[in-house]
């Protein structure tokens, strides 16, 4: 009876699916999204995007496999967490080209009305806050629905690293705080709708 209620609860969870902007294994944007996926396992189910395998994107290359599996793992999304570090002044291009096969077509993709937050991580004292900027004008443009929330940003992010893991206690307690704030939101887009 426990295990029928788990699992009741499981798919009345909202599916929210991690995109991470680098591919670097001890990279402080992969410990920043497994940290708040870790925080988040009791409020929403858990996915992460392979972007890493897409090739470089090319609107005369049709029928790629990763590509229709990433645009497939966006629609089934109920909403989008982009954890982002900041390479000179902006996203890296992994992260572009990513976005860039599954904004099309243009104004009629996955991305439209899609609830997405945006997460930036940089070894710098600014926290990557340019490159999240970045983010949300290009997620604007895409007429996805990113998220109006204090922004999360992790300053200094190398150096908060321990096992893998953000270990920023007051970093964390406040991703965790706005993430949630997030998830309530998808869960009332999804009864609108």
């Amino acid at each position: 009876m426990a295990a029928t209620t788990m699992n009741a609860q499981k798919e009345s969870m909202p599916k929210i699916l991690f995109m991470v902007g680098s591919l670097r294994a001890a990279s402080a944007s992969k410990a920043m999204a497994l940290s708040m996926a870790e925080l988040l396992a009791d409020e929403a189910e858990i996915a992460f995007a392979d972007i890493g395998t897409l090739p470089h994107y090319n609107a005369d290359t049709l029928d790629n496999p990763q590509v229709a599996a990433l645009n497939e793992a966006i629609r089934s999304a109920d909403g989008l967490v982009f954890v982002t570090p900041e390479y000179n002044y902006s996203i890296p291009g992994l992260l572009k080209n990513a976005i860039d096969w599954a904004s099309r077509p243009a104004y009629n993709s996955v991305f439209v009305n899609k609830p997405c937050f945006v997460i930036s991580v940089s070894g710098g004292a600014l926290g990557g806050v340019r490159a999240q900027s970045h983010l949300k004008y290009i997620l604007n443009g895409m007429l996805a629905v990113v998220f109006p929330s204090l922004e999360v940003v992790v300053p200094h992010a190398n150096d908060k690293i321990a096992d893998g893991r953000i270990a920023d206690q007051a970093i964390l307690s406040f991703g965790r705080a706005r993430l949630v704030a997030f998830i309530d939101f998808v869960r009332g887009q999804a009864k609108a709708a």
